[in-house]
């Protein structure tokens, strides 16, 4: 029988830790039962459609969906300047709102993926969805869009996916995938976690690997809970510093603004700490402030929360206490890394450029692919 470290370990590449890396309603809003029409939802295998531009531009200064478990959606936003709001799903209109809003949408059909489009009184329209597309077996699976940049655009939606690893999809959740119109699947693991657990790849998906630890991991849990912390930040620091996650991290952005190549799902194993890195750094570079990053890298947590508790509660209470480390997303993994970006690089930019070896017109391509105005 193997020893509650070994275990521990074996259990920790299993789901996806990072170890493996290691080595009512606000200013009056109405539901409606129905009403306007409106262009249709996006079709599966399509992107989120596009607002067109407007001289006003997308007034709003943020805006979510969220599905709840009995299947309805909550829809919130905050759009200054704006008198009213009406909220299309289905083709028709479920809600109305003012300035600020938090509306509650029943009795819409099941779809692999809601789409609602906000369509203020001014200005243009912006369309979102749940960031999660809430599948079983890839809980972490979920859309690196919907964000504000710091210039008010918007991040699309349906185009970058993060996720975990994609080797545990069940039929169901693959059929979903499909059904979505994934067209690459990137794989930043090490050969032998491909080896050991291979992607399951949507069918008419490209798959691509891109190996950010160039082959190394150490299968050696800490002899602490403080030495397993120190292990992860000194991973996040090879993140920003190794030539073989430089390259694979260059491949990521790359990918993102090939033709043809979206809609993309990037993961690792875990898709927490390789992958929270190479979103952390899209989002970054797309202009996207820093506590926003940062919030959608700890998201991860909510995420895994329930398999992480399962593999912790296997263990022996010295055992998780080691594990735990290496199951979390930290703050301070993450600020290792923008550390490490600073002492190597000087700026962000800098490791955009030099780093990366993005050029300008290749950063204003990838802000044009992938914002909407």
């Amino acid at each position: 029988m193997s020893s509650p470290s070994t275990a521990a370990v074996l259990s920790a590449r299993r789901i996806a830790v990072s170890f493996m890396a290691a080595v009512s309603a606000v200013g009056g809003a109405t539901p409606l039962a129905a009403a306007d029409s409106l262009d249709p939802s996006p079709e599966a295998g399509q992107h989120a459609p596009r607002a067109p531009l407007a001289a006003h531009g997308i007034p709003f200064t943020d805006a979510t969906v969220t599905q709840q478990e009995d299947g309805s959606f909550v829809v919130a936003w905050r759009a200054p300047g704006v008198a009213s709001v009406a909220v299309h799903a289905e083709g028709r209109v479920v809600a109305r709102g003012g300035t600020e809003a938090r509306v509650t949408v029943r009795g819409l059909p099941a779809v692999d993926r809601q789409w609602f489009r906000l369509v203020p009184d001014q200005g243009d329209p912006l369309t979102l969805a749940d960031r999660s597309l809430h599948l079983p077996s890839v809980p972490n699976f979920r859309d690196v869009g919907g964000y504000r940049t710091t210039d008010g655009r918007w991040v699309k939606m349906g185009v970058l996916y993060r996720t975990d690893g994609l080797h545990s999809l069940s039929n169901a959740d693959l059929a979903v995938l499909q059904r979505l119109g994934i067209r690459t699947d990137l794989d930043l693991r090490v050969p032998a976690e491909r080896a050991e657990a291979p992607d399951r790849v949507p069918a008419g998906a490209r798959y691509v690997t891109a190996d950010v630890l160039g082959g190394d991991f150490t299968p050696e849990l800490p002899a602490t809970a403080a030495a397993s912390a120190r292990l992860m930040a000194g991973t996040y620091r090879r993140y920003v510093s190794r030539p073989s996650a430089l390259d694979a991290y260059r491949t990521l952005f790359r990918l993102a603004d090939t033709a043809g190549a979206a809609p993309l799902a990037f993961h690792c194993t875990g898709g927490k700490d390789r992958t929270g890195w190479g979103t952390a750094a899209l989002l970054t570079a797309l202009g996207v402030d820093r506590d926003t990053v940062v919030r959608d890298y700890l998201a991860t947590n909510d995420y895994l929360a329930a398999r992480n508790a399962a593999t912790l509660a296997k263990e022996t209470p010295d055992t998780a206490a080691r594990l735990k480390p290496i199951l979390d997303a930290r703050l301070r993994y993450l600020n290792t890394a923008f550390d490490e970006v600073k002492a190597r690089f000087g700026t962000f930019d800098t490791y955009l450029r030099q780093g990366l070896g993005l050029s300008q017109q290749d950063l204003e391509r990838l802000r044009e692919t992938l914002l909407v105005p």
